[in-house]
């Protein structure tokens, strides 16, 4: 089973009159909220800083964008860019991950993990447009792919994030302080499977189902080939894989997804259901942003029995 590329392919590019967005543009973020398609994306411009824009559409094909990015860096913290948002909407407001990538380690105290220069942030907004940064799931390690699930689960809100090379489950009870004793491994890279061989990754937010939590998420072998994949978490205890398919569902097939910015890569932060289809938004070579679609019941029946 495959993803279907939309024909419109790709459906936003770089801006080259633009000083923020110039030269790429990538790993969107969009929910669909009030009928209407919110993205918001990496872009790099001619600092090669990552921000982060915002784009509004009717079909999520045809888009809008802002003339200024929503969100940039203010501090050592996230000097060289903030990067790959994932949006959540709870309870009528907004949460969005993103990775801030600085210069300095900005924790306190000994790190648990190596690094610190790549951090796993929140931020809150009631708009989509004006965010007020609420600080990071961890301190003192490089950590991302994080994403928040879109409810409280068991009192708890959950996230999903990555300590290299696997997807960890993290709990919080107020979305400010993530305790390390809440933090359990879900699943890693798969030596003997090839494509997800290497390192693995959270997408989109998880969407919930009657079966458990879908999620998309995205792999590399040695080769630094990404593809997607596919699994199924319990609904009452995320760490809990249900399913797990062998195969991929997504992987780098057009010119602008094996030659860009980064070569080989097909990366997603978005896998919204709108009237039973999975919109999957992605970067493309991480140069330009691509959609794949497919039925939702297809895509679930996979989950469960691919």
């Amino acid at each position: 089973m495959q993803l279907n590329r939309h024909p419109s392919n790709p459906i936003l590019l770089p801006d080259p009159i633009s000083d923020w967005e110039t030269y790429n543009v990538f790993n969107p973020s969009v929910i669909y909220h009030n009928g209407l398609f919110h993205m918001h994306y990496r872009a790099q411009g001619l600092d090669w800083v990552s921000r982060i824009g915002y784009a509004v559409s009717v079909d999520g094909i045809r888009w809008n964008r802002m003339r200024r990015p929503v969100l940039e860096p203010q501090d050592a913290s996230d000097s060289r860019g903030v990067e790959d948002p994932r949006v959540t909407e709870m309870d009528g407001e907004f949460y969005m991950s993103y990775t801030a990538y600085g210069r300095e380690f900005s924790g306190q105290g000994e790190p648990t993990h190596a690094g610190g220069g790549i951090l796993p942030m929140f931020a809150h907004s009631r708009n989509l447009i004006q965010w007020e940064r609420m600080g990071s799931l961890v301190s003192g390690e490089d950590n991302k792919d994080h994403v928040l699930f879109p409810r409280r689960i068991q009192g708890n809100y959950m996230a999903l994030h990555r300590r290299a090379p696997n997807v960890w489950l993290a709990e919080s009870s107020n979305l400010t302080r993530w305790p390390e004793e809440s933090m359990r491994p879900i699943f890693g890279p798969r030596p003997e499977n090839g494509w997800d061989s290497f390192r693995v990754g959270g997408g989109g937010v998880p969407i919930e189902t009657e079966y458990g939590w879908l999620i998309v998420y995205h792999a590399y072998d040695p080769s630094h080939t990404y593809r997607l994949g596919t699994c199924l978490l319990d609904l009452e205890d995320p760490a809990i894989v249900i399913h797990r398919p062998k195969d991929f569902i997504f992987e780098p097939r057009e010119t602008w997804e094996l030659r860009g910015d980064v070569p080989n890569v097909v990366f997603s932060c978005a896998n919204l259901v709108v009237s039973d289809t999975v919109y999957v938004y992605y970067g493309g070579g991480d140069h330009v942003i691509g959609l794949a679609t497919i039925g939702f019941t297809e895509l679930l029946d996979f989950a469960r029995f691919g």
